[in-house]
């Protein structure tokens, strides 16, 4: 029998509150601040508009995290949400109530509602008092200029529509508002839209950059030019990009996009999703890097053993954390280049994805010396490669001494296989099995997961937490 959860009384006394929109609103001159956060809920949800409309114009916190309510952008709500802004910001003396100076309209702040909810599942007790205590000692500071928190995704005609009204809504009050926009993600496929809308954002506030659609070399490249202006961004996702830099058009739009990357002098973090162009020219784009990297991400490609050399070789990888490969075929090239590269990183990196790579018993076992000094992994996974059970024995035994990994993800041994390459689950059973014996010799709890798929979530192969004692 399930547990009843009665309605907290404050939540109760909210929602009665608000069916009387012109007492609620003659209220809140003397509301207790425990009262906020439940009325405006209650007004959100009811989409009471002069409600929500009063409440901004006094509200006692520092933050209005209104992303962290908003599933899907509701225009009526946003426009009575700013309509108060509108009031707030045309008065002279501000209310003595009101301590608002961000608005946070990005997917967060559920924290902040959780604990005025009275929801405990998803906050530790620590937290209840923090939007409190920060929110107090902000309260001697003025309103202006308001800061209004954006995360742009540039995907229906829908949030664009949105994104317009919002982004015209602070171009016309310049002078009050401050506009941070941190991340952008562009999944539309209208030039003219993503032009129009990012004509609007100040460039240098964004860190974050993801392109999600398939795109030709030509049109990143006609894209870059609107990405060396976003000076300080510090992750930069690209999706799978075709082009052959044989042809001429295409290898000077890789010139394009490189010359701009060396206009950004914070990156940290590199994605490249199926960058076709980059077979045989990774160092072109290596060596456009200003910055150290703290994660370098390469996959579903094809690369040259020469990549992989300039890649060991590169001067902005020496404090790399993460490093992901995942899909790049490595069967044919010299098991030494993984060695050399991993060589570089041994001192700062935690996690290393090498699945699907085509490595053979010789890659693995050329890198097991240099994996015992990786010191800080926390997650290696080399799943959907063909590795014999020696040397998956031999791979515990090299990692033991390593107390910060807590995430090992292993392909099914060799040995599971028949020659035509059909699995056998009984043999697979019976392999897990000596794996097991070999963590309890070892004698280090560890969680490990073993397994025919490359895919950690879509099996029922875990081997959790293998202790000695088991």
């Amino acid at each position: 029998m399930s547990a009843y959860n009665p309605p907290r009384l404050v939540n109760l006394a909210a929602m009665s509150l608000v069916r009387d929109e012109a007492l609620a609103i003659s209220s809140l001159e003397y509301l207790p601040m425990e009262l906020y956060p439940p009325l405006f809920m209650a007004a959100f949800s009811g989409r009471q508009s002069e409600t929500l409309k009063a409440m901004v114009q006094t509200w006692p916190f520092a933050r209005l995290p209104l992303g962290g309510l908003m599933q899907k952008p509701h225009q009526g709500t946003i426009q009575a949400v700013l309509g108060g802004l509108d009031v707030l910001l045309a008065q002279k003396v501000h209310p003595r109530r009101c301590k608002l100076q961000v608005l946070d309209l990005r997917n967060t702040g559920q924290d902040f509602w959780n604990i005025w909810s009275g929801d405990m599942n998803h906050v530790s007790s620590s937290l209840l008092m923090a939007p409190v205590a920060e929110d107090m000692s902000r309260t001697k500071h003025p309103l202006t200029p308001l800061v209004v928190y954006i995360e742009l995704c540039l995907k229906t005609k829908t949030s664009i529509k949105f994104l317009t009204y919002l982004l015209r809504w602070v171009q016309q009050r310049k002078g009050s508002i401050h506009l941070c926009c941190k991340k952008i993600k562009i999944i539309s496929r209208s030039k003219e839209n993503i032009k129009k809308i990012l004509s609007m954002v100040k460039l240098n506030c964004v860190q974050e950059v993801e392109l999600s659609l398939n795109q030709k070399l030509s049109t990143l490249a006609k894209f870059s030019s609107l990405l060396g202006k976003m000076r300080n961004v510090q992750r930069l996702l690209l999706p799978p990009i075709h082009g052959s830099v044989a042809e001429e058009q295409d290898h000077q739009a890789l010139l394009q996009f490189t010359s701009q990357i060396l206009r950004l002098q914070h990156l940290q973090d590199l994605h490249m999703e199926g960058p076709a162009f980059l077979e045989g020219r990774l160092n072109q784009m290596l060596r456009c890097l200003k910055t150290s990297l703290y994660n370098i991400s390469i996959t579903n490609c094809l690369l040259t053993e020469s990549d992989l050399t300039h890649l060991s070789q590169c001067r902005n990888i020496c404090q790399l954390k993460g490093l992901n490969l995942n899909g790049v075929t490595l069967t044919n090239f010299h098991p030494e280049l993984l060695q050399v590269l991993l060589e570089k990183v041994a001192g700062t990196l935690e996690e290393l994805d090498l699945n699907l790579c085509g490595i053979m018993d010789s890659h693995l076992m050329a890198i097991l010396p240099v994996l015992s000094s990786c010191s800080q992994l926390r997650v290696l996974s080399i799943c959907g490669n063909l590795i014999s059970m020696a040397v998956l024995e031999s791979l515990l035994c090299h990692t033991d001494g390593l107390s910060d990994l807590s995430l090992e993800l292993y392909p099914a041994p060799r040995e599971s296989y028949s020659s035509l390459g059909i699995l056998h689950q009984e043999r697979l059973a019976q392999l897990k099995a000596e794996l097991w014996e070999i963590l309890t010799d070892l004698g280090r709890p560890r969680k490990i997961w073993v397994s025919p798929s490359p895919c950690p979530y879509c099996g029922d192969d875990m081997c959790d937490h293998l202790s000695p004692n088991a």
